[in-house]
């Protein structure tokens, strides 16, 4: 199988790690497929898994019985679609499932998800050749976009096994770029994440620390940080991390002034997003700590958006959070990029601050 130039064969442990992640379908809701590729890998280095009552996952690591509850979380859940309708010429009617800008959406290749196997459909509108000047000029709405799987009639459509309620997912093929360092993939938000996820715990079976770590993989995070509210409820953590996609404000077209993250400088300290102010004492001591190792990172604030930490924060009386973020480009498209380098440097900073939370600390942190 050739991966942009390069065979599978060639793809190292974590590359083939990070390409199961990402070729798993699971818009929220629709996480089961996802749910099973993480339990493979995370559970060598679990001490036990458990999930909540919404299906997100939860593996606990104990270092010290008695330390603080340290929580760090990514969301399985990708942006995608959910048929609504079949009309009678088998043509498919969607939801958006998280957010979409439809100027990525039409001609796109897709994946309908059903229970007698996959689908391939593409998303289709009228031909722009028939519409009035004015309109050619203005983004086509997406709720007059539909999904053609190649159908002759509802009755088809059905017999193939699509109902509402199916998912339906962006199709892309993982790929190493000509720039080895450069990944490209569909779901980044959020796969890379729970990569990050997995890799601590793997690095902690090789390090004293003393707390308890849950390592989570929530669900429904596209949707409102479900996921993570629940899954925060059950583990009650002392301190939580959330662990997602920041934006990339490196390509064409974004000022100096827009532009506060650039691929391959670092992990992304968020300071400030639209669902929560960053804890200053726990942000204080994750850059502390990249600053001690050497480890790059940068600040980011994103007014426009925000990540599971928003719901995990408000959790109880209040749980210090922080999201530690990786620069990606084109983010909620069916094809997003993001830097090697900033993986293996956001795990980095994220197992050794990990390593340094004991109660002490933590105590610190929570009360100044």
């Amino acid at each position: 199988m050739n991966m942009g130039g390069y065979r599978l064969a060639q793809l190292d442990e974590t590359l083939s790690m990070l390409k199961e992640l990402t070729d798993a379908k699971g818009i929220a809701g629709n996480e089961r497929e996802v749910r099973a590729v993480i339990k493979k890998y995370i559970e060598p280095y679990s001490d036990e898994l458990d999930t909540d009552g919404l299906g997100s996952l939860i593996a606990k690591k104990t270092g010290r019985v008695d330390g603080p509850k340290i929580m760090i979380a990514g969301h399985m859940d990708e942006v995608g679609f959910m048929v609504t309708k079949i009309d009678e010429k088998g043509f498919l009617r969607f939801q958006t499932v998280g957010g979409w800008w439809s100027q990525v959406m039409l001609a796109q290749r897709v994946t309908v998800v059903t229970d007698k196997g996959d689908i391939t459909g593409v998303i289709g509108s009228k031909p722009p050749h028939i519409l009035p000047p004015e309109a050619r000029k203005k983004p086509y709405e997406i709720k007059d976009m539909f999904i053609d799987i190649g159908a002759t009639s509802c009755e088809e459509a059905l017999e193939w096994g699509v109902k509402p309620g199916d998912m339906v997912v962006p199709y892309f093929e993982f790929t190493v770029m000509k720039n080895e360092k450069m990944l490209l993939a569909k779901a980044w938000d959020n796969r890379i994440g729970c990569a990050v996820v997995i890799d601590v715990l793997k690095n902690l079976q090789k390090e004293n620390h003393p707390n308890v770590v849950y390592g989570v993989t929530n669900v429904q995070e596209e949707v409102g940080l479900r996921g993570a509210k629940t899954a925060a409820n059950k583990v009650k953590p002392d301190i939580a991390f959330a662990l997602d996609v920041g934006i990339a404000g490196d390509t064409p077209g974004i000022s100096e002034k827009e532009a506060l993250s650039k691929m391959g400088k670092g992990p992304q300290i968020v300071i400030y997003d639209a669902s929560m102010v960053s804890h200053k004492g726990l942000r204080d001591t994750v850059v502390k700590v990249a600053e001690e190792l050497n480890i790059p990172y940068q600040y980011e604030s994103i007014p426009g958006g925000g990540t599971d930490a928003g719901s995990i924060h408000l959790v109880g009386s209040g749980i210090p959070s922080l999201a530690v973020t990786i620069a990606t480009r084109y983010i909620h498209s069916h094809a997003a990029m993001l830097h090697r380098d900033d993986y293996e440097n956001t795990v980095k900073l994220m197992t050794e601050v990990i390593k340094r939370l004991d109660r002490k600390i933590v105590d610190q942190i929570i009360f100044g």
